[in-house]
């Protein structure tokens, strides 16, 4: 971790949702979710939130050695969003404890605020973090 890995740094990130990020895209195994609206899945904006944190720290980290892996994730989702709208996420990292990192969350597509919340990622080394899947793999 670089030292201007510090609380306050911010990132907003756009996304244009097409329709293979909606619900019925989820999991098409799922005849459940076959038969739901056409709207951007919450799983999908999920991923879209990580993805931002993501991108806001990895200047600050000894990337791709060091990276980052979701821990917690408290979000609401608010609105529906249809695919060919353009979602824009803000991102502030608001705490370093040691690796632990925690970030405010907010979503919105242009009409509606969809999700906010938090999110906490850890900073990990990916050879150790790769060596001890290996190792769980092992055990199954």
């Amino acid at each position: 971790m670089k030292a201007s890995l510090l609380p306050g740094i911010k990132l907003q990130h756009r996304f244009l949702v097409p329709s293979t990020k909606t619900v019925p895209a989820l999991y098409p195994e799922a005849e459940e979710f076959l038969a739901m609206p056409e709207v951007f899945a919450t799983g999908y904006m999920v991923g879209l939130l990580e993805w931002t944190c993501i991108k806001c720290v990895n200047p600050h980290l000894d990337w791709p050695i060091e990276q980052t892996v979701g821990t917690h994730i408290n979000v609401s989702h608010l609105a529906a969003t249809p695919p060919g709208m353009e979602v824009t996420v803000n991102v502030e990292l608001i705490e370093v404890d040691g690796r632990r990192l925690v970030f405010t969350v907010e979503a919105h597509d242009g009409v509606d605020v969809i999700s906010k919340g938090q999110h906490e990622r850890f900073v990990i080394n990916r050879e150790r973090f790769d060596a001890k899947v290996a190792e769980k793999r092992k055990r199954t």
